[in-house]
């Protein structure tokens, strides 16, 4: 019997190397789904326990607390299956806005914040200059757009531009290493 190696894959709906496009980024609703399943499991749960709880030794109070955890999950995953109605375009928009300062470079990143995790924008975005003089943190909410928070700075990774060019100075070497500025450490 040959045994066959088991690699995971990405759904297709969440693989943008095969998509030709502007990608689409998958909807936070679709956790609506295994919350009904749940739901509709923990019915089924409590309708087992009202009809076989006298007749059979199988249904017991375990059907019950069964069908109560289902409730608690079926319920956490049914509401925080928000609708995002923000994309990243509109986000990387919205963080120009709050940053103040012409951006150039930027990247989006979903993150969730909070126990029913509300899907959010994590956008940080440098300014036109090259190399950036300033930087930019900004949270925009993916379900209604508001910005959450914003940090803009200074880049402290940006040299302004100098004449004077003098180098660093050298630093000891660790203890026990050979270095011919310093000798034996």
């Amino acid at each position: 019997m040959a045994t066959q190696e088991h690699r995971d894959e990405l759904p297709v709906d969440l693989d943008a190397t095969g998509y030709v496009g502007p990608y689409r980024f998958p909807d936070n609703s679709r956790r609506r789904i295994p919350g009904v399943i749940y739901l509709v499991i923990a019915a089924v749960c409590v309708l087992i326990w009202v009809l076989g709880r006298d007749s059979s030794p199988v249904v017991n109070v375990g059907w019950l607390w069964a069908a109560g955890a289902l409730t608690v999950l079926g319920a956490v995953s049914v509401t925080s299956g928000w609708r995002m109605h923000v994309d990243e375009r509109a986000a990387l928009v919205a963080a120009q806005q709050a940053v103040g300062f012409p951006v150039g470079h930027a990247s989006a990143q979903q993150v969730w914040r909070g126990l029913r995790s509300r899907p959010t924008w994590r956008v940080l975005c440098y300014s036109v200059e090259e190399p950036p003089l300033r930087r930019g943190l900004v949270l925009v909410d993916a379900v209604d757009g508001h910005v959450i928070e914003h940090l803009a700075e200074e880049n402290p990774e940006a040299r302004p531009p100098s004449s004077d060019r003098t180098a660093a100075p050298a630093t000891p070497p660790i203890d026990g290493a050979i270095s011919p500025d310093y000798g034996n450490g």
